[in-house]
């Protein structure tokens, strides 16, 4: 699932802001469209105060409504969201092309939000895969390549934080043993990459290698494939390694801050 928990607030001590929070991250759920009345419960909020509020945010733009009456996502929402590290992923990007072209496999680009991993460009491959995620969605690190790759190779301290907080145990593979991770998290700076095997979704395995800048840990970089090819994962380190290279050698004149705004 890729959201954000809800706060939990008594409803009467609930501003106007926290229920128009409430209304919009309805849309986190895998529905991509709601009624009113449905927006009104997923929200926890009165279905009079749920019909204006959801009127000035369609006024807005940052939902739409369908000829059947539904709401969904407006187009606001998206074109703000294609913001977060807009300069990054505008720069990466052709590089993401290239992993795909070389590999034929579902190629990825992310950083760190939080505890999560933010996915910020993909290209998919042709073959069907299990999709975890998609360009704007987030995932717990420590499920996934890119974002063990993330943690591993970022400073010390944010790995042994991560480590002390529960982990969510999202497939029947994730790995959730503090003291287990944290030796996942030493051979991978050894290695220089990582791998997992329906960690996040059964069916799909996955390799991400680390994307410096100037030293330091930006992002992860990182294919998804089936996971009877599990297998044969390493045989893509070479474009990887590359990839990452180029990304890095593009950005080099950026400030980190700049590349990733506020996901740092």
């Amino acid at each position: 699932m890729e959201h954000i928990q809800r706060p939990a607030t008594p409803a009467a001590g609930r501003t106007v802001t926290h229920k128009v929070l409430s209304l919009l991250t309805t849309f986190e759920e895998p529905r991509r469209s709601f009624t009113l009345t449905e927006l009104a419960a997923a929200a926890d909020v009165p279905l009079s105060t749920a019909h204006r509020l959801i009127n000035e945010l369609v006024e807005w733009e940052f939902l739409s409504r369908t000829p059947q009456g539904r709401y969904q996502l407006g187009l606001r929402i998206w074109e703000m969201g294609q913001n977060v590290g807009r300069q990054l992923r505008e720069t990466a990007s052709p590089f993401i092309q290239d992993l795909y072209s070389f590999t034929g496999e579902t190629s990825q680009l992310a950083i760190r939000d939080g505890r999560e991993v933010l996915y910020i460009d993909r290209v998919y491959g042709t073959e069907r895969v299990p999709r975890a995620s998609r360009v704007g969605g987030r995932l717990p690190m420590h499920s996934t390549a890119v974002g063990k790759v993330l943690l591993a190779f970022d400073e010390e301290w944010l790995s042994a934080a991560y480590l002390r907080q529960p982990m969510d145990q999202v497939a029947p593979r994730t790995v959730t043993n503090p003291a287990l991770l944290s030796e996942q998290l030493e051979q991978i700076r050894e290695n220089g990459y990582a791998i997992t095997n329906e960690e996040q979704r059964p069916g799909a395995c996955s390799i991400a290698v680390p994307v410096f800048h100037t030293g330091r840990i930006g992002s992860s970089i990182g294919l998804v494939v089936a996971s009877e090819k599990a297998g044969t994962l390493t045989r893509h380190l070479p474009a990887l390694q590359g990839i990452s290279e180029r990304i890095e050698a593009a950005t080099a004149r950026i400030p980190l801050e700049t590349l990733l705004g506020s996901h740092r």
